[in-house]
Formats: C-alpha cells, sequence, structure tokens
C-alpha cells in the first residue's frame, strides 16, 4: 500500500479532472490510500467520486484570489497552488503524510515539494504545456508571461517522473521544452468503463432511453448530434452549429425538422469566459436561425451525461489539436461514431472511416460527415460498433490501472512502502 495525493488546483468539471479522478479511482483499486488536496471544490459542480466521499477532498487556499482587476489569472493560480504545496509539505499532520503527490497543470509546486521532511516523491502528468495555452497579444503580456514560462520548464524538469497524454503532447512537450533532458512517458488517459456499464443498466431498467426524452425540447424521433466540452472558445463549438446550419441547407426541411444539436458543456459563473461564450453560442443560435435545432445546457450531471450520450446518434468533438480529449472515447465506447478534426488527440483514438471521420475545420468537411451518417444508419451502427471495441482494446480501464500502478510502485521502494504499513 502506497500513500498518494493528487494535488490539483480546482476539482470541477473537466478533461484534466476526470483524469486525476479515474488515476485515483484506479490506484484505490490497487490497494493504495488516495486522498485529494485542492484550492477550490464545490460539491454541487464535480465528479461526484469527489464529493460522495470515495475519497478524502482537503481545500487549502481558496481565500487567495483567483485574479486582480480581470487579469493576473496565471500568477494568481502559482500562488494559489504554492500554498497548496507548502501546506502539503510542512503543515499536513504526520498521520496524513504520503509518499506519492501526483500533480497536474501546474508545476510550480514541484520544487516545494521536494523540500518536504518526508521527501515525497513526484509524478507530473503534463496534459499540455501551459505556456502554449495563453494568448500572446502584446508586448507586456510576453514580458508577463516570460518567468512564468521559465519556471514551468525548470520545475517540470525537477519531479522524480513524468507523463503525457498522447504521443501528441509528448511532441509538442519536447518542441517547447529544449532544455529538460526528461523524455516523458506517455499514458494514455482510461475511462472507467465499469461506471458506464453500470448507468447504461440502470437507465435502461427504467426504460429513460426509451420512453422519455433528453430534454423537452428534444422529440423522441429526433436524430441527436451530441458536442461535449466546456464552454470556451478554444473549444470551437462555433464550428458545430455553422456545420447544423450548413446540413439544414442540405437536407429537405422534413428531414432536418427531426435534427437537433445538444451542445452540453461544462459552466461555471467564476468563469468569465464560461459566461461570455455562452451568450455568444445563443446569439449565434439565434444569427443562423437554429433556435428550433439547438439545445445549449449548463455543467449536465454525470447520469444527465450519461442519458445523453446513449440517446445521441452522433458525437461531435470541435476542439483543434487537443491536447487527448476524453469525450471522443466517451462517445465510443457508448457505440456512437465520432466527427472531430484532423489533429491532435483525436488522430490517436478516432480511426478515420472506421470510428468515425476525421475532418477539416470547415463546416463543409465538418457537416459533410454529419450528413453522411444522418443518412446511413447500417454506417452508423457499424462505426459504433468499432469504437466501442477500439475503446476495449487499446484504452480499457484495467490496462490504465496496471501502467499505473507499476509507474507508482516503481517510484517507492519496498522499503518505503513497508515503513508506510507500520506507521499505519
Amino acid at each position: 500500500m502506497v500513500r498518494v495525493l493528487f494535488l490539483h488546483p480546482d476539482l470541477g468539471i473537466g478533461g484534466a479532472e476526470r483524469l486525476v479522478v479515474d488515476a485515483a479511482l484506479a490506484l484505490k483499486e490497487r490497494g493504495h490510500q488516495v486522498s485529494f488536496l485542492t484550492n477550490h471544490h464545490d460539491s454541487t459542480h464535480c465528479f461526484k467520486e469527489t464529493a460522495d466521499g470515495t475519497f478524502p477532498v482537503h481545500v487549502v487556499g481558496d481565500w487567495l484570489p483567483r485574479g486582480l482587476f480581470g487579469r493576473f489569472y496565471a500568477i494568481c493560480a502559482y500562488l494559489r497552488m504554492l500554498y497548496a504545496a507548502i501546506y502539503a509539505s510542512f503543515f499536513m499532520p504526520q498521520r496524513e503524510q504520503v509518499d506519492v503527490v501526483v500533480c497536474d497543470l501546474i508545476s510550480v509546486c514541484i520544487p516545494v515539494l521536494r523540500f518536504a521532511p518526508h521527501r515525497p516523491k513526484v509524478l507530473f502528468y503534463c496534459h499540455f504545456p501551459d505556456q502554449l495555452l495563453s494568448s500572446r497579444e502584446g508586448l507586456l503580456k510576453r514580458l508577463y508571461r516570460l518567468p512564468i514560462n521559465w519556471l514551468e520548464e525548470h520545475t517540470i524538469g525537477l519531479a522524480d517522473k513524468v507523463l503525457v497524454n498522447s504521443k501528441f503532447t509528448l511532441r509538442v512537450f519536447q518542441d517547447t521544452f529544449r532544455r529538460l533532458s526528461t523524455v516523458p512517458d506517455v499514458l494514455y488517459p482510461s475511462l472507467h468503463t465499469q461506471y458506464f456499464d453500470q448507468m447504461q443498466k440502470k437507465l435502461e431498467q427504467r426504460s429513460a432511453l426509451l420512453d422519455e426524452p433528453v430534454h423537452p425540447r428534444v422529440p423522441l424521433n429526433a436524430f441527436i448530434y451530441l458536442d461535449i466540452n466546456r464552454y470556451e472558445r478554444k473549444k470551437n463549438h462555433a464550428l458545430a452549429l455553422h456545420s447544423l446550419r450548413l446540413l439544414g441547407d442540405m437536407l429537405p426541411a422534413t428531414e432536418f425538422k427531426r435534427c437537433r444539436l445538444i451542445i452540453a458543456g461544462g459552466y461555471d459563473t467564476r468563469c468569465m469566459e464560461n459566461v461570455e461564450h455562452f451568450a455568444e453560442l445563443e446569439h449565434l443560435t439565434e444569427e443562423l436561425k437554429l433556435q428550433d435545432h439547438v439545445v445549449l445546457l449548463r455543467s449536465p450531471t454525470d447520469e444527465e451525461k450519461c442519458r445523453l450520450l446513449f440517446a445521441a446518434h452522433c458525437l461531435l468533438y470541435t476542439p483543434e489539436n487537443e491536447h487527448f480529449g476524453i469525450v471522443p472515447l466517451e462517445g465510443m465506447y457508448c457505440s456512437k461514431p465520432v466527427v472531430a478534426l484532423n489533429s491532435g488527440g483525436p488522430t490517436e483514438t478516432v480511426v478515420n472511416t472506421s470510428t468515425g471521420f476525421l475532418c477539416e475545420k470547415t463546416e463543409k468537411s465538418f457537416g459533410g460527415a454529419m450528413l453522411q451518417l444522418f443518412r446511413d444508419e447500417q454506417l452508423r451502427v457499424k462505426m459504433g460498433d468499432q469504437g466501442h471495441k477500439r475503446v476495449q482494446q487499446k484504452f480499457s480501464f484495467q490496462a490504465f490501472a496496471d501502467r499505473l500502478n507499476g509507474i507508482i510502485r516503481d517510484l517507492v521502494p519496498i522499503s518505503r512502502e513497508s515503513s508506510a504499513k507500520k506507521n499505519k
């Protein structure tokens, strides 16, 4: 048994959060003692495993500002994580001290963790270089980011082990952090497929899939295109809306009447971009005259998301150069063909013309794939079946758990494990 602490900035709802929760579940199933330390956790806006007692969750530093004067979000995030790392290293009760700290997103906490008296091993999971997620407009912004970017590169190099989420991210990591000799290993995220199996059985038992519409504005005979992603501009939901408009122009009115696009996105009122972009998408829907065909949902629960996935006919995935993207795996496991952009992580998960379509970043390419799937039910079923098999074979939770468990055991010598058991 190894004592593992996950140090994460904000335990909300997103791909990074889903990854760390799944990693925690995997290690707990292998008999390790797992807990979370975070700067923010809202029990009404999180994955259920962090709110139902599955894991101890401790919040520190939430009183520190997330930004100053509508700016300086990066430096504030770094300061908040430093505060959490200092707490974990020097103020955490001895009975809660751990053998391994798994951190992600923000690497500035790593040097502090290395100075902790009990010397935990540090595993850093890089979803994507933070400096590439920041817009680079203006000289002042570049000067502001300069020390932050330097810190990111040099602190990542202090971790005992570095993992990345895809071969695409590995290439970007090596191109970005040229001074590092560290060569990360690729650990693909996975699905906790047992949860999806349980949810499907639960929904079928109450006939939710057959007798109840997934939304009051979605008729039972609707053809549903589902787009799941946070309400952020980089997620490119607008492409789905423009492609739907093109689909409407290509289909007879009687057939297009059945089509519905459901955009289900993470939405946090504390995040101004979420609020602004949701309003922008509402306006674009009206501008394209798609009010009768589009439903915008904010922060659906896990059960609601599962209902949508099982009820949908096709999953749309619109971000460009996405680092990995867990949503296509969720769609494929639920036997849905996936239409995604031909870039980034989806090129490693979606097999073009087999489990879905990899498209160019144009409404013509995207809308053409949507039309083909609307017209050809046999193709939809075939792609759905192949997608389900691909997730089982290549992205199984069992394989993910075994690999992560091996990495953790390699980090912690047997002597430390024995010491942990004695202290317990």
